[in-house]
């Protein structure tokens, strides 16, 4: 068992699930041993009353996802005085594992020390040094001093692995097979051999499970590759829309912005071929994929013909929960780049939001939910929100609803609100300027909903406010006594893990706002508002 000072638990390389045991300021691992980076001190979570704006003294809001949101947290129990910290030394992985172990920041709430993964880690140079094992299997040749090429797999990101080959590339799908054909004489044979899970998710086994292995895999001309039987002259794109997809959220978290970053600077000039193909949510997000390519979209998985292409990309790049790093590759793409796309892939006719002369009063929408975390005094809020001054809209978007449509009557509102959900998703339809208030349930959960839809806001240049409730605004007032560490100690649910805590703070859990207290803030939204 490891031992190490808790401030490194911060950013680390581990299988998920790992979980800590701290005694002070020491920290020992439970399950395994696992590698260190160097750290950057986590996000931390905010109080009751904040804004992403320079304003002071908003009330605060935070998402923890929809009712049938997968974990993307990793259970993690540290002493709660630190939250990020120092490089330590490597370990090597042990065990048959089955996925890949991932290297991550984690943002840290400083009082259950439950930590979140936050996609800005940069690795560093000490990842050179560490050696995986399990999913991404590379070959146990050793490296060839004379090797001038890089290896068709880079598998050091924290979020993704993607595999880049140009040259010759031949692909059978039905056989889960990307095969790169190296006609180059004066380079030295060396024969790669890699398994990638093409679905940007790294390291959550319960989205990885169901999603397709991809072997890649390198052969020298002469080594009797398969005859090409069909020819591309543009790049191909490979893949997976299995995992988490079906959940709005993350259908565009895991796939949908990571396949703009992929796709978007071959300008549609590249063709998709999709595993684990959904019909439905082809169908589904059909506006937005011939937007990225001009080319019909292959099922990988019953493709029985060899295809062969000038270049091929497995798997796609992922930055950011719902957001983009302009700062990382592809360099000069951005959230408020996505949000503009969006506009474009569906007709949405306001870029931004203005408010002089418009003649109109300003349009909020409240997010319905039905199942969970709903709204359950909805009818009062919107009299209320009626007699500060807004026109209000209240909307729904289920399973199978028309995102166009949806798309259309979001961009038409100033304001977006909802309790934390995978309905919030809809900030990226919202003009430029325009305002997210996130209603944050009972329970400490902050700091996961500031990941999942706070700084994408933020990203998307939208003004971002989170309402944090009181308990009596819960309905789990009506579930437990107040003496429940429900009440007096919910950050000790969180170190129950997961589970635990997306059961009560979730599952069961509705709200009910004191329209006072929240009249307050969309009275200074709407004079926010009528100064633009």
């Amino acid at each position: 068992m490891n031992s190490w000072p808790c401030e490194d638990v911060g950013r680390r390389n581990s299988t998920l699930g790992n979980k800590l045991e701290c005694n002070g300021s020491l920290c020992k691992d439970l399950h395994g041993s696992f590698s260190l980076v160097p750290a950057v001190s986590p996000t931390r979570p905010q109080e009751n009353v904040t804004s992403s704006s320079t304003q002071s003294g908003q009330l605060r809001d935070s998402a923890a996802g929809s009712p049938n949101k997968a974990p993307d947290e990793e259970e993690v129990l540290c002493d709660p005085k630190f939250g990020g910290g120092e490089p330590g030394a490597h370990q090597s992985p042990t065990g048959d594992q089955n996925m890949k172990q991932d290297q991550r920041e984690r943002s840290c709430d400083p009082k259950s020390g439950l930590c979140k993964i936050d996609d800005d880690q940069e690795i560093s140079q000490t990842a050179s040094l560490l050696k995986f094992s399990g999913d991404v299997a590379k070959n146990d040749e050793k490296e060839n001093p004379m090797q001038k090429s890089k290896p068709l797999c880079d598998t050091w990101e924290p979020r993704f692995d993607l595999c880049d080959m140009a040259g010759e590339v031949r692909i059978l799908g039905n056989s889960s097979s990307v095969l790169f054909v190296d006609v180059d004489p004066s380079r030295p044979a060396a024969n790669e051999s890699w398994r990638i899970r093409p679905y940007a998710r790294k390291g959550d086994n319960a989205a990885l499970e169901h999603v397709r292995q991809v072997l890649v895999s390198s052969l020298p001309a002469q080594g009797g590759a398969a005859a090409c039987a069909v020819h591309h002259d543009v790049p191909a794109i490979v893949f997976s829309i299995s995992g988490y997809t079906g959940n709005f959220f993350h259908d565009f978290t895991d796939v949908l912005v990571p396949l703009f970053l992929t796709s978007r600077p071959f300008n549609g000039e590249v063709q998709f071929l999709i595993t684990d193909y959904k019909w439905w949510w082809v169908n589904k997000y059909r506006l937005i994929l011939e937007q990225l390519t001009r080319y019909d979209i292959i099922d990988f998985d019953k493709e029985h013909k060899v295809h062969c292409y000038p270049r091929a990309v497995v798997g796609l790049r992922r930055h950011k929960e719902l957001s983009i790093d302009p700062s990382k590759p592809p360099q000069g793409f951005s959230m408020v780049e996505f949000a503009r796309f969006m506009r474009t892939a569906f007709s949405l006719e306001r870029d931004t939001v203005t408010r002089a002369g418009s003649g109109r009063k300003p349009r909020l929408m409240i997010i319905s939910r039905k199942r969970t975390r709903s709204l359950v005094n909805v009818g009062k809020v919107v009299q209320m929100a009626q007699k500060v001054g807004f026109e209000v809209v209240v909307g729904e978007m289920g399973f199978s609803s028309d995102v166009a449509s949806f798309a259309r009557l979001v961009n038409s509102c100033d304001v977006l609100m909802g309790v934390h959900g995978a309905g919030l998703t809809n900030l990226i339809f919202l003009p430029t300027n325009g305002t997210l208030i996130q209603i944050v349930p009972w329970g400490g959960l902050e700091w996961i909903s500031n990941l999942d839809f706070g700084q994408p806001a933020v990203d998307a240049h939208l003004t971002y406010l989170q309402y944090t409730i009181k308990a009596e605004e819960s309905t789990l007032i009506q579930q437990y006594p107040r003496d429940h560490p429900v009440f007096k100690n919910p950050f000790s649910i969180h170190r129950q893990g997961w589970d635990a805590l997306r059961s009560i703070f979730l599952d069961k859990q509705n709200v009910r706002l004191d329209v006072k207290r929240f009249r307050s803030l969309l009275q200074q939204v709407l004079s926010n508002l009528l100064r633009q």
